[in-house]
């Protein structure tokens, strides 16, 4: 038996609430790539921008927000730039972090890191992950 998927089939309300949060269609998206191959902290990441957004497409959200990926972007909107179809990827990851602080999951310590990730993450993730992750 052949099973099709479809925006009807696979869009719950958890997709629906991060394409509420964000402002975006994630059904938009096409695979072509172009966010992830732009990305600065890509390389850092557990999961690609793309695959963020496959996975939220696929309504797989759950797997999105246990993923270290949503606090890596550095927000720098390299993505949103480079995206054929408008897409503004940074909005999504902003839309998953903001479901995760929500319940209260999420919170960064800067005195518990490890003084390795310290020294080899790049700055602008550090940066980026200090002003979502505290307060």
């Amino acid at each position: 038996m052949l099973y099709r998927l479809s925006k009807k089939k696979i869009k719950n309300r958890e997709v629906e609430k991060i394409e509420d949060i964000s402002g975006q269609s994630v059904f938009d998206c096409f695979q072509c790539g172009n966010c992830s191959s732009g990305c600065p902290v890509v390389e850092y990441m557990d999961l690609a921008p793309n695959q963020v957004l496959r996975l939220t497409q696929l309504g797989q959200i759950d797997r999105v927000l246990e993923s270290e990926t949503i606090w890596i972007c550095s927000t720098c909107l390299q993505c949103s730039t480079r995206c054929p179809k408008g897409i503004d990827v940074a909005k999504v990851m902003e839309a998953y972090r903001v479901i995760k602080l929500r319940k209260r999951d999420g919170r960064l310590d800067p005195q518990k890191m490890d003084p390795r990730d310290l020294e080899e993450l790049p700055p602008i993730a550090l940066v980026g992950s200090f002003r979502k992750k505290t307060g």
